[in-house]
């Protein structure tokens, strides 16, 4: 069976297993049960093949200050379940199924309870039981084609399974199931820009460290873990990650369980107002952050480390209140080691050009372009993500230009590289396949101009915001002067953006005397601004079809309209 078929076949069993719960649960409240459940299941299957093992083990060690440790070696795992129970045997005593499967939980190690706390899963367990659900629930992740062992279900499918159950709950609920996680095809894309041309890489026992800001499930590090062991099966990716979603935050931190990972890498709590990694650098650092959300419950936290300067992560400039994604592109932009980091993040278009000069967007495009942080930017192809379908982006970021790149931004304008989906997920009609991620990669990795590639020196995208200025008139029309100096009128103040490749005077002379020859700059106003109008560079002019083509066609169409006339009367 295919990945996908797997996938779908999980998929489809585990959500019926939902319609045991009608009438006793409502839709939304679905997922709190059965994605727990889930995870349990999940690390039932794993700890099957050494369960003897532990309880042997168990009388020996039980009153050790060592046990942890002992159990551990004997699960062959970083965690354990010491209980005589399993799924299989929880089955063979209904009638004290809410005590035992208690017991059974109670009995993991300490780093499962806390998953299982963040999941609140202990006040749905005499729900369950009390409505004679909880043995049915059981019993049902019990048949064969519930089994999640890994032999049967790999890391990678487990993850995605995951991710289309939450897909399901949440579209059920008409909730927000995009904040939760990115389409796999485009954490590839990512991924592959992240690693691409990287030779520190690609042979040795080399270890690199990857942080993602907005972990959701763990999906950005988990495609990234399986890309870095093709290239290198010598190479560890240490993975960490910070969730605000206790849910999410739970599946991912077993996921990274599961896989013998450091599980305390992944913390839950709010990025932007508790960074629980404030003092840590890394190689790489992949996000998908929520994009056009008010961050007003984080003002006074954030106001406070803006005011810390370079010191804190937002020195640069801060958003408006309605749109925190410029937060954590500073922040992604804050944890890249010294040394040399690459960074990939996703936005929508409004960091690119929202906010006129002096505002806190054109201050912190102002910041990455000048310290020629901003590698390259990539136009997304529309209606890629589950719940929305405008126009997204990814920001690359390298502290450590190779030269051809210094001073450099490449703009790839990939929107039309793409395939229509048969049937669409929530928002998500399109699909970008391998052959398409594979170009993409090329011609970023090729850094050469062709039809969807354009390279741009850093200073194209700047301008200084000038203030002309017009002097008042009296009823004579003659310049009214004070100090010498005429006054300038309000009502006939105007704008110019001068482009920062050229002289502003030389600009003035040529673009405002001409139309108004007592005009004057205001230098002290003057203020230096950054936007990327990246649709414009794109723009293909198509021409207006002929007056006589349009004419031709409405007689077509008037000759149609007649014969199909004569055929009705």
């Amino acid at each position: 069976m295919s990945i996908n078929g797997n996938i779908n076949q999980k998929a489809n069993l585990i959500w019926s297993i939902a319609d045991v719960l009608t009438g006793t649960y409502k839709p939304h409240e679905y997922g709190e049960v059965i994605l727990p459940m889930m995870v349990i299941k999940r690390f039932d299957c794993i700890l099957e093949d050494t369960k003897d093992a532990v309880l042997k083990k168990l009388p020996e060690v039980s009153n050790l200050p060592m046990k942890d440790i002992f159990l551990k070696k004997a699960s062959g795992h970083p965690f354990y379940n010491t209980s005589k129970f399993n799924f299989k045997r929880l089955l063979d005593a209904p009638d004290s199924i809410e005590i035992n499967f208690r017991s059974y939980l109670n009995d993991f190690s300490d780093n499962v309870k806390d998953i299982l706390e963040h999941f609140e899963f202990e006040r749905h367990i005499e729900r369950l039981a009390s409505h004679d659900l909880l043995y049915m629930v059981i019993k049902k992740f019990n048949t064969p084609d519930a089994d999640l062992h890994p032999s049967k279900v790999s890391n990678l499918e487990m993850g995605y399974i995951f991710e289309e159950i939450i897909r399901r709950f949440s579209e059920a609920h008409n909730e927000d199931a995009g904040q939760h996680y990115t389409p796999r095809e485009v954490i590839e894309l990512m991924v592959n820009i992240l690693f691409n041309n990287d030779n520190s890489i690609l042979t040795g026992n080399v270890a690199k460290t990857l942080y993602d800001p907005t972990v959701g499930t763990g999906g950005m590090l988990s495609v990234a873990e399986e890309y870095l062991s093709r290239l290198n099966k010598n190479a560890k990716l240490i993975c960490y990650g910070q969730e605000i979603n206790d849910q999410t935050f739970a599946i991912c931190k077993g996921d990274m369980l599961i896989k013998g990972n450091d599980a305390n890498n992944i913390k839950c709590g709010n990025t932007l107002s508790d960074d629980q990694f404030a003092d840590d650098k890394f190689d790489y650092i992949l996000s998908n952050p929520p994009f056009g959300r008010e961050w007003k419950n984080d003002k006074n936290a954030v106001e406070k480390e803006a005011k810390l300067g370079f010191a804190g992560r937002f020195g640069a400039g801060l958003p408006p209140i309605s749109d925190g994604q410029m937060l954590f592109l500073q922040t992604a932009i804050h944890k890249m080691r010294p040394e040399g980091s690459k960074v990939a993040i996703i936005q929508n278009g409004s960091p690119l050009f929202s906010g006129d000069a002096g505002s806190g967007q054109s201050e912190i495009r102002k910041y990455i372009l000048e310290n020629d942080l901003l590698e390259a930017i990539v136009a997304l192809p529309n209606d890629l993500f589950y719940n929305t379908g405008i126009a997204t982006y990814i920001w690359v970021f390298n502290n450590k230009k190779p030269v051809e790149r210094k001073g450099k931004v490449q703009l790839i304008n990939a929107n039309g590289l793409y395939e229509k989906r048969r049937k669409s997920l929530g928002n998500k009609r399109n699909d970008i396949p391998q052959k398409y991620i594979d170009k993409i990669t090329q011609i970023y990795g090729d850094f050469k101009e062709n039809e969807i590639s354009k390279i741009f020196n850093n200073e194209d995208f700047g301008y200084a915001k000038i203030v002309v200025e017009r002097p008042q008139r009296d009823e004579n029309g003659e310049i009214i002067l004070k100090k010498g100096k005429p006054v300038a009128d309000s009502e006939l103040r105007d704008t110019e953006n001068v482009p920062l490749t050229e002289d502003i005077h030389e600009y003035f002379q040529r673009e405002v005397i001409p139309f108004a020859p007592d005009a004057w700059i205001d230098e002290s106003k003057t203020k230096i601004g950054y936007e990327i109008p990246f649709t414009r560079y794109f723009y293909k002019y198509v021409p207006p079809r002929s007056s006589d083509e349009v004419l031709s066609e409405i007689m077509t169409l008037q000759k149609d309209l007649e014969q199909t006339l004569k055929g009705l009367f």
